[in-house]
This record gives structure tokens, C-alpha cells and sequence, in this order.
């Protein structure tokens, strides 16, 4: 009985991290678009309040060529997103 209270007990931390590894990913990925847009209109100080509005943290902001690029850390999970200015179809967001 305890080996299979063990076991259920294990499934379920397994389970647990795996969520939190899957929303981190995700949170992340939005964090970075959402950072490089701002970074593309406010300059560095706009991306780091997006970021940490959405529980990020930047770890590499560069502004090379007319792009922005953020890789912005959640959790365990980092993302990296790059953003440049224009309209709509003429290179803008990527």
C-alpha cells in the first residue's frame, strides 16, 4: 500500500512540474513578443516594465540593424522575440 502511495505521490510532482514547465514556456514566449514590441516604441525602460508586467524577467535586450530583440526569462523558461518599426506587410513585427 505505501509502495502505491509512493508512486501516486511521485506521478503527481511529475505531472505538477510538467505544467508549470508548459505555462512557463508559454508566459514566456508572450513576455518576449510583448517586450520587443515595447522596446520597438519606448526604448529599454517600456520593454522591462512589459516583461515584468508579465512575471519576466530580461535577460538580453539589443537593438542592431532596426530590430528589437528581447529574450525575456519565466520560471525555468526563456524566450526570445525580435521586433522592428514599421506598418503592417512592410517588415514590421516578426
Amino acid at each position: 500500500m505505501a509502495l502505491v502511495l509512493a508512486a501516486a505521490v511521485a506521478a503527481a510532482l511529475v505531472v505538477s512540474r510538467l505544467g508549470t514547465t508548459i505555462t512557463d514556456r508559454a508566459e514566456a514566449r508572450t513576455a518576449a513578443d510583448a517586450a520587443a514590441l515595447a522596446g520597438v516604441t519606448g526604448g529599454r525602460p517600456a520593454a522591462d516594465a512589459v516583461a515584468a508586467a508579465d512575471h519576466g524577467v530580461i535577460q538580453r535586450y539589443v537593438v542592431a540593424d532596426g530590430a528589437t530583440e528581447v529574450t525575456v526569462r519565466v520560471g525555468r523558461a526563456e524566450a526570445t522575440a525580435r521586433a522592428r518599426r514599421g506598418r503592417p506587410g512592410e517588415g514590421g513585427a516578426r
